[in-house]
């Protein structure tokens, strides 16, 4: 660093090292020179990627042994399928459901440790890391929607967009147990606020206008009561539209609050290098073949991982009787588990900005990537597949509106919980329970039928 003066020579503590991002021997003087850059060091975004520093590290990755339970598990009931073993519709179902979540959840790791040791090895800066290991988690989820469509599109619209009150419940419980300040409150990184607030006022309005939009088709006397291919694609379009701009704006601002944290605390050329290794300090070095191995293997869990949750669907719809709606509300519950794991990860190894932009990424990733690709795939399998499938279109029916218009107060209520930059506490927790369990019990309730809106 610069010269110091004689405030700024003190042995370095621990709430300087944080505000420096975790880099060891900073100045006890530099969260001072932040303040007066005005940068809040309590909300600066550290990410220290792979295991911490000292922890046990197995001979072999957890999801390898993952991945290798979940073949074992494909191979038999694939045997027990071409034998024709008579079993019950209702252990094929949960075989084929724990199979197939063992396997995406593993995938899903697989994907993240791949993207880590590609970042390590071409020496990104921590917030693209983060985004590029956020945006690849999800190809999974990806891959198990598209193999659900072909057996029920009306399930994959349905899961993609339960997910998004899922994860928002998962936000608002996670949250509240995060250790809070002595005004109570645990404050989210800037770019998270800047960027999240404003795809969340993205996201509701849209859920609105679709909403209002399906409601005034249904209840006139339109002849349009249905979506079109052309439909789905273009509301695809605008989401992943959105995402995209998302993307780049939220890298954007964690690369300006990058270096006006180096400028504050006149960061030498060594010393920004020094910082950004300390990101990959927990990351095995690995060449370029094994890590595009690891992106092969991960493909090949979510590849796998997603056929077995498609025919979880069709023995649950086919031979069990469920409806696509109670069908999706299962697959949510559980589909999410691989995420949810890793929040739980990071919040044991003390990374809590990393905890909370999953949790909060876990909302806006699925409201504009996840759904736009449902929308997509169901777009391509009705205009060039099968279009006579019994589900499509997908009709404007009750559970279809709900889902939609549930997203206005969703979203606008998190939004004016988290208006001034902090995390929920247990009122604002018991707020966001309270409309997520409101919306899946009128779904359950009313929405199962899937009948449009009467007249």
């Amino acid at each position: 660093m610069a010269e110091s003066g004689p405030e700024d020579r003190r042995p370095a503590t621990p709430g300087s090292q944080r505000a420096a991002a975790g880099l060891p021997g900073a100045p006890a003087g530099a969260e001072r020179r932040l303040r007066r850059a005005g940068i809040d060091p309590d909300r600066l975004s550290i990410l220290h990627l792979g295991l911490p520093a000292g922890a046990w590290r197995p001979p072999y990755p957890r999801w390898a042994r993952r991945l290798v339970i979940g073949l074992v598990l494909w191979v038999g009931l694939y045997a027990l399928e071409r034998a024709g073993a008579a079993l019950p519709g209702w252990l094929v179902a949960v075989m084929d459901l724990v199979t197939g979540l063992i396997l995406l959840q593993a995938a899903c790791e697989v994907f993240v440790a791949g993207s880590e040791r590609l970042a390590a090895r071409l020496e990104w800066d921590h917030y693209v890391a983060g985004t590029v290991a956020e945006i690849l988690s999800t190809l999974p989820e990806l891959t198990a929607i598209a193999f659900v469509v072909p057996v029920s599109p009306a399930a994959a619209f349905t899961l993609a967009l339960i997910t998004i009150y899922l994860n928002t419940l998962v936000f608002s419980l996670y949250s509240f147990f995060l250790p809070k300040d002595t005004r109570g409150r645990f404050l989210m990184p800037s770019p998270i606020t800047e960027a999240g607030t404003q795809v969340l006022i993205a996201g509701a309005a849209m859920g609105l206008l679709l909403g209002l939009v399906m409601l005034a088709l249904s209840a006139g006397d339109h002849p349009k009561q249905t979506f079109a291919a052309h439909d789905l694609a273009l509301v695809a379009a605008v989401l992943l539209a959105i995402f995209g701009v998302y993307v780049y704006k939220l890298v954007r601002e964690y690369a300006r609050e990058e270096d006006e944290v180096r400028e504050a605390l006149s960061l030498s050329a060594d010393e920004i290098e020094r910082r950004r290794a300390l990101v990959y300090r927990g990351v095995t070095r690995s060449p370029l073949p094994v890590i595009a191995w690891l992106l092969v293997a991960g493909i090949l869990g979510s590849f796998i991982g997603g056929e077995r949750v498609a025919a979880f669907a069709e023995v649950t719809l086919a031979d069990l009787g469920f409806n696509p709606l109670l069908t999706a509300l299962v697959l949510a519950g559980f589909a999410g588990m691989s995420e949810y794991v890793i929040l739980w990860k990071a919040h044991r190894q003390g990374e809590y900005g990393i905890a909370l932009a999953n949790a909060f990424g876990g909302i806006t990733q699925v409201m504009f990537l996840v759904v736009p690709f449902a929308l997509l795939a169901i777009a391509v399998y009705q205009g060039l597949v099968h279009p006579g499938h019994p589900e499509l279109p997908l009709d404007f029916g009750l559970s279809n509106l709900f889902l939609l218009l549930f997203l206005f107060p969703t979203f606008f209520v998190l939004l004016e919980l988290i208006e001034e930059d902090h995390t929920l506490g247990i009122l604002d927790t018991t707020i966001m329970t309270a409309i997520v369990a409101l919306l899946i019990l009128v779904l359950v309730i009313y929405g199962v039928g899937g009948e449009g809106v009467p007249r």
